[in-house]
C-alpha cells in the first residue's frame, strides 16, 4: 500500500490529508450523536411520571441528568411551563434550532471531503497522462515501457480518491440517518410534552 501511495505522485498527499479530515470528522460525528441517541418512549414515560408525582420540578431535574437534544429541547419547555403553553412550544422552537445546528456541526466539511477527494483523483489523472504523452514526445516512442508510468500514476490518484470518497460518503450517511432519527424524535417528544401538559391543566 505504501508504494503504491508513492506511486501516484504528489497528488496523493492532499488526498491523504482529506482522508484524515474525512474521517476523523466522521469518528467524532459518529460517537457525539450515538451519545445524544435515548429512548423517547421511556425517557417520555418517566417525565410524564415526574410532571404528575412532582410537578415541573421533578420533570427538570430529570432532563438535566440525560444528555442529548430531545432532553434539551424538553427542559427549555418545562421551565417555561409555568407562563403558559405558547411560552413552552416557544422555547422548545427556539431551543430545536440550536440543537439542530449542533447536530450538523461538521456534515458541510464531511460532504467537501466527498467532492473535493475524486476531483483531486481526477486531477492526478489528467497531470498523469500529461506526464506521459510528454515522455513519449522526449523519447519520439510509443512504447509501453514510456508512458506506462504516467498512466500508472493516473490510475493511483484515480482509485485513491474514489476510495476516500466512498468511505467518507458512508459515515456521512450514517450520520445523516442518526441526525434524521434524532429530529423525528425531537419533534414526537415535544407534541408529547405539550400534550401532557395541556392534559394537566384541564
Amino acid at each position: 500500500m505504501i508504494r503504491l501511495y508513492h506511486q501516484g505522485g504528489g497528488f496523493m498527499h492532499p488526498i491523504l490529508v482529506l482522508f484524515i479530515i474525512g474521517v476523523a470528522i466522521g469518528i467524532w460525528k459518529l460517537i457525539t450523536l450515538w451519545r445524544a441517541g435515548v429512548n423517547t418512549r421511556k425517557f417520555m414515560e418517566r417525565i410524564r411520571t415526574a410532571l404528575k408525582e412532582g410537578g415541573v420540578e421533578g420533570a427538570l431535574e430529570i432532563c438535566e441528568n440525560t444528555p442529548g437534544p430531545v432532553a434539551s429541547i424538553l427542559h427549555a419547555g418545562l421551565v417555561r411551563a409555568k407562563e403558559g403553553i405558547e411560552y413552552v412550544e416557544k422555547a422548545i422552537s427556539n431551543a430545536a434550532t440550536i440543537e439542530m445546528a449542533f447536530l450538523e456541526k461538521g456534515m458541510i466539511w464531511m460532504a467537501f471531503v466527498i467532492v473535493a477527494a475524486p476531483m483531486l483523483g481526477f486531477t492526478g489523472t489528467v497531470w498523469g497522462m500529461i506526464v506521459a504523452f510528454d515522455a513519449i514526445k522526449t523519447a519520439n516512442d510509443i512504447s509501453p515501457a514510456i508512458v506506462a508510468g504516467g498512466i500508472s500514476q493516473a490510475l493511483l490518484t484515480t482509485l485513491f480518491g474514489l476510495v476516500v470518497a466512498i468511505t467518507v460518503q458512508f459515515l456521512y450517511n450514517w450520520a445523516t440517518s442518526k441526525i434524521d432519527k434524532l429530529i423525528i424524535d425531537m419533534e414526537e417528544s415535544a407534541v408529547a410534552l405539550v400534550d401532557i401538559l395541556v392534559e394537566m391543566k384541564r
